[in-house]
């Protein structure tokens, strides 16, 4: 990633988000503006047939056009295009608080390498989060990933994140579903990046939500389980191979 004299990138997944995307694309320019810091907003278009684009045109930030469908896929055409010594990622649907750019860029600057948020610490606003979501979904997939993984995040599957390009790299991060969250904070542990969790207040999302809540979490688990196993027998692997004497 090239510098080019921009220190933090944003970046917004979207796929049809003209409801909520311009209010977000706002925030960010407007937060990055205030905090005298040199920036840029992307967002990673993943086919989007509404005014998405011409949204994004219009107020200055950059699209990049992902054709691979995916939430994963999406964010990896986005962070690959960033030109910031920092990248914040979060959803452009407004359930995140792009005002709140600054406690996830200090914690970089001094020296940490990947910030996520925790909703669950924070506050999660009436409309939110389902409770299904709230008291079963997220849970469950956060206990999964502590018990295979040794991960300690209590909120692995909150969308709004940030790291250095430098972390980016060195997580080599490849999914291109929604498993992509799991992925982040499971490399993210394996990697030994310094991590520091924070928390935020979660807002009801504008326009149409594009989870399925079945699917991607069973994404999730398939993801978690294979990852594993594949660990698990390059690890025998390498343990039961002779060394020379």
């Amino acid at each position: 990633m090239k510098n080019e004299n921009v220190e933090i990138s944003i970046v917004m997944p979207c796929l049809n988000e003209e409801e909520t995307l311009g209010i977000c694309i706002e925030k960010a320019q407007s937060t990055l503006k205030s905090l005298g810091i040199q920036g840029e907003v992307i967002v990673a278009d993943n086919g989007s047939t509404d005014n998405s684009v011409v949204i994004t045109e219009r107020l200055g930030a950059r699209v990049v056009h992902q054709s691979i469908r995916g939430y994963g896929a999406a964010y990896l055409a986005g962070f690959a295009s960033a030109k910031g010594q920092y990248i914040i990622m979060g959803d452009s649907d407004d359930t995140y608080d792009f005002t709140d750019l600054e406690r996830f860029i200090t914690p970089l600057q001094n020296g940490y390498d990947f910030v996520i948020g925790n909703r669950f610490k924070g506050t999660i606003l009436p409309g939110a989060m389902p409770w299904a979501r709230r008291y079963i979904g997220n849970p469950i997939l956060s206990g999964m990933l502590r018990i295979l993984f040794g991960t300690y995040i209590s909120d692995s599957h909150c969308g709004m994140r940030s790291f250095t390009a430098d972390a980016y790299k060195r997580m080599g991060l490849q999914t291109t579903g929604m498993e992509f969250a799991s992925e982040m904070v499971i490399k993210a542990v394996q990697t030994n990046l310094k991590i520091l969790e924070i928390p935020i207040i979660y807002h009801p999302r504008g326009g149409e939500s594009k989870l399925n809540a079945v699917r991607d979490a069973w994404r999730h688990i398939r993801f978690m389980l294979k990852y594993k196993l594949i660990n698990q027998t390059k690890h025998d692997k390498q343990s039961t191979t002779p060394t020379d004497s």
